[in-house]
């Protein structure tokens, strides 16, 4: 069952960058190709497809490798910040308003022509108020927090929660392609053990900036 609450407040200490997309299959296969990352199978198609059935260590995989090419400190969102970048300064359920509308992402009765179907390309659905696209929807994305039942005792700064937490089980927000209007609302959180691959796991990466 996904987890919200209790509401506590977030200040975002430190300037960071977000992918507009969803880490795309042509993304994940540089790093395939440089035999950093495991190759992954598809089910609709590679390219502009967000890549998916990734584990959360993948993920760190991926990271870890972009920043040795770049020279550059990338890494997944905190899961402070990916809310904070999902809402793009909204305070209403999804980053476009109260209500799910039609057209506006990839989920269960969302009104698309991938719903309950297979993921969308990355970029098919408007991007939110900060130019971010597919926050809500199409795949469940990975963030760095190890879990934890409630917010409580949770950082205040918008950095990872990982003290205290089983580390085992990491934070997935956003919800996918597979899940109903209710999953794919900018609060909830869900759990999901690190090893697990699906087709509706995804991510994307942030990038730390220094001042």
């Amino acid at each position: 069952m996904p987890v919200k609450g209790p509401q506590h407040e977030v200040t975002i200490a430190k300037p960071f960058a977000v992918s507009k997309f969803e880490v795309t299959f042509e993304a994940w296969d540089a790093c395939v190709a440089a035999a950093a990352c495991p190759r992954l199978a598809d089910r609709w198609g590679r390219g502009e497809m967000p890549v998916i059935d990734v584990s959360w260590g993948d993920a760190k995989q991926y990271v870890a490798w972009l920043s040795q090419l770049t020279g550059k400190e990338y890494r997944l969102l905190t899961e402070a910040e990916w809310e904070y970048a999902a809402r793009a300064g909204a305070r209403t359920r999804y980053s476009w308003g109260d209500d799910l509308g039609t057209g506006n992402a990839d989920c269960d009765r969302c009104g698309s022509p991938w719903d309950l179907k297979q993921t969308a390309p990355v970029g098919s659905f408007k991007p939110n108020a900060w130019g971010l696209y597919d926050m809500h929807g199409n795949v469940w994305e990975w963030v760095e927090d190890s879990w934890h039942e409630t917010y409580d005792g949770a950082p205040t700064d918008g950095s990872a929660w990982l003290a205290g937490g089983d580390p085992s089980f990491r934070i997935v927000r956003g919800g996918s392609w597979r899940n109903d209007s209710e999953l794919v609302r900018a609060a909830v959180r869900v759990r999901r053990h690190i090893n697990v691959r699906f087709d509706t796991l995804g991510f994307r990466v942030a990038r730390t900036l220094r001042r």
